[in-house]
């Protein structure tokens, strides 16, 4: 069974999971997606809405700020506030990074969300979704510690990154990246917890101290990483549309060129034919 199978079976097993459970008993669905041995996309968990665990009216706006989620529930009231969120933002003293037109606002509820138990495991799961070791290294004081399990999946993935950004990898690259001390223990990862799971394939070149990646399973998208794969894509069709052009130029050419060759020879052929018979009718006379 390969990788890609392997992932739709337990993507759809944990989200299921996740939609049956709401608030702290999410804590678990996560730690044990974070840390199953054959699981390394999480976005599907993520989407779950049970996962954000935000239970609020239909007029709602969530303004991230650091380690604060300000939600701001609204309840028609024309006589309060207006339109805008102007007056909330002098209560706050934050600007909203977009204008947002709502209903006028009446009875407003703040609630300040600030390293609560179920939040710090939302964004374990984020920081498993488009992470990597190093993050993880440079936050792991606001996140619960991550046990054995968690730890070999997170330099799994890290190397998932690693090899999307460059087909070479150098081996202090990644000693460094993954925490390695020294090229036996490179080694003995990238085989055994790497290329035999099925996430990568490729070349330890011991010469050049290097892993040559020949194939890496792919990561969640990260926010804004699909409007990139479309703008590349979208250069990328542009140069083929132009290349092909320049190909069908370069035929057309090269026809028009075999084209006046043959005429040449053509007319070679013919005036070999009659010195040919010049010479023939002299030979005769003689």
């Amino acid at each position: 069974m390969d990788i890609e199978q392997k992932q739709a079976e337990h993507i759809e097993f944990f989200v299921k999971q996740a939609s049956a459970l709401k608030g702290s008993a999410l804590t678990s669905v996560i730690v044990e997606a974070t840390s199953h041995p054959s699981l390394f996309a999480f976005s599907e968990i993520l989407s779950v809405p049970s996962v954000l665990e935000v239970s609020i009216p239909s007029y709602y706006y969530i303004y991230n700020c650091s380690d604060f989620i300000f939600i701001i529930i609204g309840y028609l009231f024309v006589e309060s506030f207006g339109n805008s969120l102007s007056t909330f933002e002098t209560l706050l003293e934050v600007d909203f990074p977009v204008t947002m037109e709502v209903p006028a606002l009446g009875v407003v509820v703040i609630l300040v969300l600030e390293g609560t138990e179920n939040s710090v495991y939302l964004d374990l799961l984020r920081l498993f979704a488009h992470g990597t070791w190093s993050d993880y290294k440079s936050i792991a004081g606001r996140l619960p510690q991550l046990v054995s399990a968690q730890a070999l999946k997170l330099k799994q993935l890290t190397v998932l990154t690693l090899a999307d950004t460059s087909k070479v990898l150098p081996y202090d690259q990644l000693m460094q990246e993954l925490d390695v001390t020294n090229v036996r223990e490179l080694e003995d990862f990238l085989i055994n917890e790497c290329m035999y799971v099925g996430i990568v394939r490729g070349k330890l070149d011991q010469l050049k101290r290097c892993f040559e990646v020949q194939f890496a399973a792919g990561r969640d998208l990260r926010p804004g990483q699909l409007g990139n794969m479309l703008r590349t894509l979208t250069d990328w069709l542009t140069t083929s549309d132009n290349l092909l052009v320049s190909i069908q130029e370069k035929i057309k050419w090269a026809d028009t060129m075999s084209e006046s060759d043959r005429k040449h020879r053509k007319e070679v052929e013919e005036r070999v034919d009659e010195v040919k018979k010049s010479l023939s009718l002299k030979v005769s006379t003689v």
